[in-house]
């Protein structure tokens, strides 16, 4: 005989339930398993997870909430692709909290605290020796997300996580080029020296300075990006189809513009 529960009970269980799908699903789009623009089924994912289709509905409009998936009418559920300016955006107003959290964290850090984000830093030079890109991209992560919760402005980390949630994309992608991950870890290094020093405004600085750095890597791979796009195929393909759109267009707004005969 099945069991029938309070309605507050089973809305509990289908909301606890809703959050781990939810949960599952944000780690695979930040972690890469689900790429920008490609598109999210119901169905399958409930599937995947044991669950019905309701929790999976419900997960996607709280995904949309935090910005990383967009529902198009008709279309479905698809990982956002955050534009170039936007991105831009976030990155300056990443880098004027993390200079408050430096500062904050120079002044308070406890010395279980630093041993903690030194011990982050020795395994992110690990992985670069290793050149494990997607292990240094999850170290990266969390050794940010820590500077900010030890920082202990809950409004600050509520808000900063979910900026960080939104750049994922964009410093996977930088890091995946090889060649960046040692700059990087060379920056977190200088960060926690920073911060070790009790200096706030070296700390400060070094924070700031390299969220801007990592804001100037972002714009240089998109540029080559756009770039690399540009010369494929399918790119040139592209450009030509709305190059020819733009001349229709043309021609349609000057055959608008002759003067009509009147009939004699």
């Amino acid at each position: 005989m099945n069991a029938v529960f309070h309605p507050t009970i089973a809305l509990l269980q289908s909301s606890s339930l809703t959050t781990v799908v939810q949960q599952e699903i944000e780690r695979a789009i930040l972690v890469g398993e689900y790429e920008p623009g490609s598109k999210l089924i119901e169905a399958t994912l409930a599937m995947k997870m044991g669950v019905s289709r309701g929790p999976v509905r419900e997960a996607f409009r709280m995904l949309e909430e935090a910005g990383l998936v967009r529902n198009e009418k008709n279309r479905g559920v698809f990982v956002r692709d955050i534009p170039i300016d936007e991105a831009v955006e976030i990155f300056d107003l990443r880098a004027a909290m993390d200079e408050l959290v430096g500062r904050q964290l120079a002044k308070n850090i406890t010395p279980a605290q630093l041993k903690e984000i030194k011990g982050l830093v020795d395994a992110m030079e690990k992985a670069v020796k290793a050149e494990d890109a997607r292990q240094y991209h999850l170290l990266n992560l969390t050794f940010h997300d820590r500077l900010v919760e030890m920082a202990g402005n809950r409004k600050l980390t509520e808000i900063y996580r979910k900026l960080i949630k939104e750049l994922s994309l964009f410093r996977r992608l930088n890091l995946a080029d090889g060649w960046l991950m040692p700059i990087s870890a060379g920056e977190h290094r200088q960060i926690v020296k920073a911060i070790a020093s009790g200096d706030a405004a070296a700390a400060g600085r070094a924070m700031f300075d390299h969220v801007i750095e990592s804001k100037e890597r972002t714009i240089e791979n998109d540029l080559r990006r756009q770039a690399r796009l540009q010369a494929s195929p399918a790119g040139r393909s592209m450009a030509g189809n709305a190059a020819r759109s733009a001349g229709k267009a043309d021609h349609t707004e000057k055959e608008k513009e002759r003067p009509q005969r009147g009939k004699r």
